[in-house]
């Protein structure tokens, strides 16, 4: 007993620090595809919305999670809640690279500190948690999702959605009927960081598990891990033979976010697939991305990352999935989605509203014409370099 206690305790903080070297790998992804003058202030936020989301999920989020920290016994109830801990700034990293560029850093941190606090712990509590809903109309407890295709990525995509409608564009990004291309400033940055994402999906996938300590949890570990890369296998190889024949060229940027999209397209289920069911996964998800980026570009919603194709498309349909490919009611999955997406979507976008009426979010015109690099932080990453407009 003292044995698989220490031995699964372990196996939660190793865990933990694989989803924890996401920070740097969203925050190398960001600064990689926003432009050089915005690189200072895109790191600035990905650093402020671990510290401050860590610290607002460990003082009220968390406890308003799981009713408490007594509720757990099989691993350290402090391993157990740096494991979640390391998930929360999460949610706000999808939500603040979809508007990088534009968005301003204090009030960016004060809605991390809503989200930790509160809206992602309301979705935690009445899915992994205490579930103040059981028993009534909105229960959702039927819905299956083990790391988070809908607790996690649905959740900092219906925020960004959010925010992007209250904030608009990216200053010149779209002149009447034409895109603006605004190319990536660092593809080696965002190389490095989406396989620092990828590497961390094993922490996020495989120590959701819960346990190690026994033959059969080792296997699903084991399992839900392999299942997990060959999903982001699959994403990145039809995101690349997509966009080969759609352009006859190879672009890394799409092809590292088709890897994304099938790792957050099979995070729902990963432990309950059999070894080939997560290539379809995988393969549906990347192509939803190569797909979902022009679509949202059509309808102006500028998203310099791919965040919502990313986390919002492929929370959606890896939530889906397991409905599709288990024996898990698809009903219960879609009702799940709903209810998340309608619950995040307004709690968001009401407290955005208020935030951006009290702290302006959007940077003006001629503050993004600058760098948010000048304007917010008062150094550029690199001022040797000749900024772009």
């Amino acid at each position: 007993m003292d044995m698989n206690f220490v031995i699964d305790t372990f196996f939660a903080i190793f865990a933990m620090t694989l989803i924890i070297l996401m920070v740097p790998g969203f925050a190398m992804l960001e600064a990689g595809l926003v432009r050089t003058k915005n690189v200072s202030a895109v790191l600035t936020v990905n650093v402020m919305i671990y510290a401050v989301a860590s610290m607002a999920f460990l003082l009220i989020g968390y406890t308003y999670a799981f009713g408490g920290w007594d509720h757990q016994d099989g691993i350290s109830k402090y391993a157990f809640f740096m494991f979640q801990m390391a998930f929360v700034g999460k949610t706000v990293n999808i939500m603040s690279g979809g508007v990088s560029e534009r968005s301003r850093i204090l009030p960016l941190v004060v809605f991390a500190i809503v989200m930790a606090a509160f809206i992602y712990p309301t979705i935690v509590n009445i899915t992994w948690g205490a579930n103040f809903l059981k028993d009534t109309a909105f229960d959702i407890s039927g819905m299956y999702d083990l790391a988070g295709s809908t607790v996690i990525h649905s959740t900092g995509g219906w925020a960004l959605l959010a925010a992007i409608l209250i904030m608009g564009a990216r200053r010149g990004r779209y002149k009447g009927n034409k895109i603006r291309v605004i190319p990536a400033s660092n593809i080696p940055l965002v190389t490095l960081g989406a396989l620092l994402l990828w590497i961390g999906w094993f922490g996020f996938n495989g120590g959701s598990v819960g346990a190690i300590s026994s033959k059969e949890s080792a296997d699903t570990v084991a399992l839900t891990i392999m299942n997990t890369n060959t999903a982001g296998l699959a994403g990145a190889i039809i995101a690349w033979i997509i966009i080969y024949i759609r352009y006859r060229l190879f672009d890394i940027t799409m092809i590292l976010n088709g890897a994304l999209g099938g790792l957050v397209a099979v995070t729902a289920g990963p432990d309950l697939y059999d070894i080939y069911t997560p290539i379809l996964i995988g393969l549906i998800g990347g192509a939803l991305v190569v797909f979902a980026v022009p679509l949202f570009d059509k309808l102006r919603l500028d998203d310099p990352v791919g965040a919502l194709s990313v986390h919002l498309v492929n929370g959606i349909w890896g939530t889906l999935a397991v409905g599709i490919f288990t024996d898990h009611s698809l009903m219960d999955q879609l009702k799940g989605i709903v209810v998340v997406g309608l619950l995040v979507f307004t709690v968001s976008f009401i407290s955005i509203y208020v935030i951006n009426k009290l702290i302006q979010l959007r940077a003006d015109d001629e503050e993004q014409l600058e760098g948010l690099d000048s304007v917010e932080c008062g150094m550029e990453s690199y001022p040797e370099f000749t900024r772009s407009i």
